[in-house]
């Protein structure tokens, strides 16, 4: 009874860009960058003293599973990023600090970029100096910088945007069942011009895939409750999508150079490998792969300026 099932698939199409099977081939990864010095910063909650009143208040009694599954989680990510430079680049230099200690690891480490990486939080339950004194870092370091998830909504807000839930909620008025935007999605380029897309204008470059080419579309890991509704004075949007209409922007005013995502572009290199039941990432995540590396050469460029 199953003879026909192969007939009738062959006979049906999906529009563009899901009847395209490229993103899933496999590709070895070159290190095209020599070397690079990066500072990654630890956006996530590790101790009690990070909390703020709110909070303490709203953890009562829970403030040691969540800081539990907040240290955890910050390992990941942090991995994360870092695989990716050791990865894309012959001679790296990594640091993980937190993000209360960011001014100071910039001063002392002198990066030629800052990642910054996601949350899972909201920031009225920081501790509100720690806030503080990021603002004040971020809006005045001349250091190229990348925010991803919730690095890209602390940025966002530095200068100025606002924060609200995928369904328009406040962060505080809606905790918890929020709508969410998860697992790999398209995201719309709208800004074909910025060298984060360097080759797009050339279709025989093999950089990007052909629904990057036909479609100006990047096929890209998402797990967010929150998002900047408003491109904050001095960016520029790069990218949107159906349910976060800002999903990446630019500063390169000031003689800063600040990009921020709103998806997980680091997801590229992530390590399966002791947990065989999940899915492998590398070739998945091949156009954030892109991007972080792309990343990597303008910062380097900046910094030589």
């Amino acid at each position: 009874m199953f003879d026909a099932a192969p007939a009738l698939h062959n006979t049906l199409s999906l529009p563009f860009p899901y009847n395209r099977k490229s993103f899933c081939r496999y590709e070895p990864i070159e290190q095209k960058i020599e070397h690079a010095r990066v500072l990654i910063v630890n956006d996530l909650l590790r101790y009690e003293s990070d909390l703020s009143e709110v909070a303490k208040k709203e953890w009562d009694g829970e403030i040691e599973q969540n800081l539990r599954l907040e240290n955890k989680l910050s390992q990941m990510a942090c991995d994360n990023i870092a695989r990716n430079v050791q990865r894309l680049v012959k001679q790296p230099k990594t640091l993980t600090v937190h993000l209360s200690e960011v001014a100071e690891a910039a001063k002392t480490f002198e990066p030629d970029a800052i990642v910054l990486s996601g949350t899972l939080s909201d920031f009225d339950l920081y501790d509100q100096e720690f806030i503080r004194e990021f603002n004040e870092f971020i809006t005045g370091t001349k250091i190229p910088v990348l925010g991803i998830c919730g690095g890209h909504q602390l940025v966002g807000q530095a200068f100025g945007g606002i924060l609200k839930t995928l369904d328009g909620f406040e962060p505080h008025e809606k905790r918890t069942n929020r709508v969410v935007e998860f697992q790999y999605r398209y995201v719309k380029i709208i800004d074909l011009d910025d060298p984060i897309f360097a080759g797009m204008d050339d279709p025989n470059s093999g950089v990007w895939q052909d629904y990057t080419l036909e479609g100006h579309l990047l096929r890209v890991w998402q797990n967010h409750g929150l998002e900047v509704v408003n491109i904050p004075e001095g960016f520029r949007h790069l990218a949107k999508a159906y349910l976060c209409e800002n999903q990446m922007m630019v500063k390169r005013t000031d003689g800063q150079l600040i990009y921020t995502v709103q998806f997980h572009l680091e997801k590229s290199f992530e390590d399966w490998s002791k947990n065989p039941t999940r899915w492998e990432h590398p070739n998945e995540s091949r156009d954030g792969r892109i991007l972080f590396e792309n990343f990597l050469v303008l910062a380097l460029e900046h910094t030589r300026q």
